[in-house]
């Protein structure tokens, strides 16, 4: 699995509208684009999607642009990059319609659909708020217990 542009993107774009909303004021396309040095073209491209998705409105104008539908709180890291990227399975077996004739006898598959389980479930309890504040969730084993002896299965490290 890796995050393309789109994903990087997306997740870049609806940041900046959440830490650049004064108010209730609306987000110009040509303002996301210089803050976060992305073409204007592509930049529509991306947002056409979380428009369709309804996460961000559209507002036309004078003063218009985009806004958050709802609280960076209530906007996941998961739902923004499933939008953008669709499938975030490791393999391709876990993908919608991608089942496999092994899978059923598969050694190796009920450990990429745990994977799949704890990507998905890390990604979907991180928010657009959370990013903001510099805020992770920690309650996850430790990447590098030996650099954090003693902590047990916390993670303090910050990894």
């Amino acid at each position: 699995m890796k995050i393309s542009t789109k994903g990087r993107y997306g997740l870049r774009i609806l940041l900046d509208i959440a830490l650049y909303r004064i108010g209730n004021k609306p987000r110009m396309i040509r303002e996301i684009a210089n803050n976060q040095e992305i073409s204007e073209k592509y930049l529509e491209s991306i947002i056409r999607t979380l428009v369709k998705a309804k996460v961000v409105e559209s507002l036309r104008g004078k003063g218009g642009g985009y806004r958050l539908t709802r609280p960076p709180e209530a906007c996941s890291v998961g739902e923004i990059l499933q939008l953008t990227e669709g499938s975030m399975a490791p393999v391709y077996c876990l993908e919608p319609g991608g089942a496999c004739e092994k899978s059923e006898r598969c050694i190796t598959y009920p450990m990429w659909r745990q994977l799949d389980q704890l990507i998905d479930g890390y990604l979907r309890r991180v928010s657009l708020a959370d990013l903001l504040q510099g805020r992770l969730p920690q309650d996850l084993p430790c990447p590098q217990p030996e650099a954090n002896p003693g902590a047990g299965a916390v993670c303090k490290c910050g990894q």
